[in-house]
């Protein structure tokens, strides 16, 4: 059993597993903050021409 744990602790195979889902997490995090923030932010610019059009 003690074999076991050790082999079980000395491999590191799924800590990339886990740092690669970690960076993804993050990834997903800026872009939906940017495609919020730029949804925002367009939604205002293209009020302003469409009113400034129909006057």
């Amino acid at each position: 059993m003690k074999d076991f744990l050790r082999k079980l602790w000395s491999q590191d195979e799924g800590q990339d597993i886990a740092e690669y889902a970690v960076m993804l997490a993050v990834i997903l995090v800026i872009v939906v903050g940017t495609v919020r923030l730029i949804g925002s932010n367009s939604n205002n610019v293209f009020s302003s021409v469409a009113s400034a059009i129909a006057q």
